[in-house]
């Protein structure tokens, strides 16, 4: 239970010690919002970092050179934990915006800095919302900016399956001829969801498989897009089980 006291205690420190510090972002971001992105994004790195550690998790990463270091990327990965967004954030070689579910506007001060991190947020209720999310991350990409969606659209309450990978998630890739970067997370649930309301000390595998690009496909494999790259992440999940 110390773990979760701790790792709530930070949070809520710093969601009300970082209103002042978002504000001086704001007023950065009108002259110079490269500095302001790039800012952002160090701060919060070093908050999530801060959570992991508070937390006792350590993560073991693989193939992180299969990730493009000079062009904005999709990020697709399996999704078990709220934690996995911290796993895999502190990785991400530049500015990378979350799509996320819009329930997380409500909470102050969080909400703004996934606004000023160029997150994006996804109504599941209503379809017309949910293509403008996607319109808005084909955007982000076209500005350079990374984007990591967890197509599952929930996280998988049950180890070692997984939920359908919905295909709209990969317009953002079909249009803008970004690269994929397959993510594969291991045993990210047993940090907090196998076990709630306890935090434990848990060692996490996160592999970066080869990027695929879907101008490379057939077109047989570009309508399976979603099972492809699950497939992909299949088999290096299953191949690291052994290393958790």
């Amino acid at each position: 239970m110390i773990r979760l006291i701790l790792v709530l205690l930070f949070v809520i420190i710093f969601l009300i010690i970082s209103l002042p510090i978002q504000f001086a972002e704001y007023l950065i971001g009108k002259s110079h919002p490269d500095i302001k992105d790039r800012s952002s994004l160090a701060i919060v790195k070093w908050a999530f970092r801060v959570v992991l550690f508070l937390s006792g998790t350590s993560v073991t990463v693989i193939g992180e050179e299969n990730v493009p270091k000079d062009e904005p990327v999709l990020y697709i990965g399996n999704h078990r934990s709220y934690f996995d967004i911290l796993i895999t954030y502190i990785r991400v070689p530049r500015l990378t915006g979350y799509m996320s579910k819009i329930e997380i506007l409500r909470i102050p001060s969080l909400n703004t800095w996934m606004k000023y991190l160029h997150c994006v947020f996804l109504d599941r209720s209503d379809i017309k919302a949910g293509m403008q999310s996607i319109l808005t991350a084909i955007d982000k990409i076209r500005a350079g900016i990374s984007i990591c969606i967890f197509p599952e659209g929930t996280r998988n309450r049950t180890n070692d399956t997984f939920l359908e990978f919905h295909n709209g998630s990969f317009k953002v890739a079909e249009k803008t001829g970004c690269a994929i970067v397959p993510m594969s997370i291991n045993n990210a649930g047993h940090i907090f969801e196998d076990h709630i309301p306890f935090i434990r000390k848990t060692h996490v595998v996160l592999e970066y498989c080869k990027p695929i690009y879907m101008n490379e496909l057939d077109k047989a494999d570009r309508r399976r897009i979603g099972a492809l790259v699950q497939d992909v992440i299949k088999e290096a999940y299953f191949k690291n089980k052994e290393l958790v």
